[in-house]
């Protein structure tokens, strides 16, 4: 079977998308997107996407991390929108079905914004807080975090037994004035990205939760810059929206 596809980066978080509105792709076939995603024996990427039709809606997006599980992926999200766009499904903006329910996205000035659920909970632990904003992230503060052995220590949380048995993506942060720096190793790509969409997004609300920073935040990751913008109330926080560039890379079809 031939499968065509493009790929796209957010923010050096890389994916795989397929317009999968005609079914063809055998997603229950959990092997063949993991060889699709896996660096040098196949395309190589962190994630997965097809790309398909809804009753209601203007698309759906089923997201699989690169060892075929799924999750709400922020990025992949705004990859998807822009490829919607790309394929002529959608025009400035779009409403979708995920993983985690239903979203919506928007362009501005060249960025893909994507929505994400209220929060109404962050969990306080030791060192550390955690958020479920559809993907779990244990968000920790740092000094220096480029001294930080993201996969050392991150694959000690993301497996611990504190977060078992689903586990919980790591996120280290560094406040350097207005501007977050983060580094997230990546629960089901099993490293660290150079971006995670969802973590920077966890990451900006407990910034704004505990050390009263304002929306919008500003996010460095490895891969480039992302922006959170939120509305705060109370404890609670509305209108949550990631913003960055989504840019295809290139295309192409693979036999398999």
């Amino acid at each position: 079977m031939k499968i065509s596809f493009t790929k796209y980066q957010g923010t050096g978080n890389d994916f795989v998308l397929i317009d999968n509105r005609t079914n063809f792709f055998p997603k229950r076939n959990l092997d063949l997107i993991r060889q699709l995603t896996k660096t040098k024996f196949g395309i190589g990427a962190d994630g997965l996407i097809l790309l398909e039709n809804h009753s209601s809606l203007d698309f759906e997006m089923v997201y699989f991390n690169s060892d075929a599980s799924q999750s709400l992926c922020g990025n992949g999200s705004r990859c998807a929108v822009q490829f919607a766009r790309d394929l002529g499904i959608i025009h400035n903006q779009a409403t979708f079905s995920t993983h985690h329910g239903v979203h919506d996205a928007f362009f501005k000035e060249g960025l893909v914004y994507f929505s994400l659920q209220d929060l109404d909970e962050i969990a306080l632990g030791e060192n550390y807080f955690f958020v479920n904003n559809g993907s779990p992230h244990y968000v920790t503060f740092v000094h220096n975090i480029e001294k930080i052995d993201v996969n050392g220590e991150g694959v000690q949380v993301r497996y611990s037994k504190e977060f078992a048995p689903e586990g919980t993506n790591v996120n280290f942060v560094e406040i350097d004035h207005e501007l977050l720096k983060v580094r997230t190793y990546e629960r089901g790509v099993e490293t660290e990205t150079l971006s995670c969409g969802t973590g920077a997004t966890a990451s900006a609300i407990v910034a704004a939760y505990a050390f009263e920073m304002g929306s919008p935040i500003t996010i460095e990751s490895r891969g480039g810059h992302l922006f959170v913008s939120f509305v705060k109330v109370g404890k609670s926080f509305r209108e949550i929206y990631l913003a960055g560039r989504a840019t295809k890379v290139f295309e192409g079809s693979i036999d398999v």
